[in-house]
């Protein structure tokens, strides 16, 4: 290391079995971030500071109002900016010594191996199935360690996949939940600074990766739960799950979210200009009360849970436009009602109640 290096990473090179061979061993590392969200942030924080040599950041979205609330990379000039270029920019700032390269596309079956193949380890902080299958298949088939974070609401999870032979993160979920069972954030919520734990402790696994100290999260999974601040270890069991890995498929047909492709959408653009017209139709609102209490569109209110007892609410005779906060559960909700009840004047509201307050607005 440099004279500048010894002294910026001093406190590093102070811990008791550190020592310069393992900030030299990170300054080597090259570590590849998958999503440049919630958990992003505080990752690529703390690898950028601990000196990772080379980092990616890879995330096809662009900063929006309501990411600000906990990705804490972002401010609000870089709205409508790429999260990817935005967060290079950042992190380079904080450590200008080391190698950042964004990305600024979406992960796919296509463009995974490729992307993947050149880093040491790669990080998911994604927020959805079918990415978090694709990365498991690729990294296993890459024969590299794969640390896994989500959040939802107050709870947080973190583990490392395939790493020396460890169970990989078909080994914990073998078969995807049912399609609109699991809201996102968007949805169900997350607490901001949960993710800043999450995300610490994954940046920490990492660290602890590369360097070979401590016991690391391989075979294990961590829960935290943020309001008793309280966590339990699980072991995950070894099915051999890798074995039966063999290419890449189609993660939105195996997860079951391709069916979009079926379901009519109307913009925020489009449905304030019904409005503004005064064309007809139905607005149903399929969140919750207390959702619904806090801000509305003045739809008639049936909660996703009670949809099967409240068909009969529903018009099967002029355009009915469902929506939710973000457009996951009134998916969910049309899909099962075209699938059961065969309405065809459904509508999703595309990006939920969230695009309508922002076209409001604009």
């Amino acid at each position: 290391m440099t004279i500048h290096e010894s002294n910026r990473y001093s406190r590093h090179t102070a811990l008791p079995g550190f020592g310069a061979s393992a900030q030299e061993a990170l300054n080597r590392a090259s570590v590849l971030v998958i999503g440049a969200g919630g958990l992003g942030c505080p990752v690529l924080q703390y690898l950028a500071a601990a000196g990772i040599g080379h980092l990616g950041i890879v995330d096809p979205d662009v900063v929006s109002l309501t990411n600000l609330q906990r990705q804490i990379l972002y401010k609000e000039g870089d709205l409508g900016q790429p999260k990817s270029m935005r967060a290079a920019r950042y992190v380079q700032e904080l450590n200008s010594s080391i190698q950042v390269q964004p990305i600024q596309e979406k992960i796919t079956s296509s463009n995974a191996m490729s992307r993947l193949s050149s880093w040491d380890i790669v990080l998911d902080c994604t927020d959805n199935f079918p990415t978090r299958y694709l990365l498991c298949d690729s990294t296993v088939l890459l024969q590299k360690p794969l640390v896994f974070g989500s959040v939802y609401r107050y709870e947080g999870q973190v583990a490392i996949f395939n790493y020396q032979n460890g169970p990989c993160y078909r080994d914990l979920h073998p078969i995807p939940p049912t399609p609109g069972i699991v809201m996102d954030c968007a949805d169900g919520g997350v607490l901001g600074s949960l993710c800043g734990i999450i995300g610490s402790i994954m940046a920490n696994e990492t660290i602890k990766l590369i360097t070979g100290m401590g016991d690391t999260l391989s075979g294990k999974l961590l829960v935290f739960d943020s309001l008793s601040t309280q966590s339990e270890l699980f072991i995950i069991p070894h099915r051999g799950a890798s074995q039966k890995i063999k290419s890449l498929i189609d993660y939105d047909h195996f997860c079951g979210t391709n069916t979009v492709h079926s379901v009519k959408e109307i913009t925020a653009q489009e449905l304030i200009k019904w409005e503004n017209t005064g064309e007809p139709f139905q607005l149903v609102d399929v969140r919750e009360p207390h959702e619904y209490d806090q801000l509305n569109m003045a739809g008639l209110l049936i909660p996703k849970a009670t949809i099967a007892k409240a068909v009969h609410l529903i018009s099967r005779t002029e355009r009915v436009v469902i929506h939710c906060q973000s457009g996951a559960r009134s998916l969910y909700v049309i899909q099962w009602l075209q699938e059961n009840h065969g309405l065809t004047n459904l509508y999703n509201l595309k990006g939920g109640i969230e695009a309508w307050l922002n076209e409001k607005s604009n």
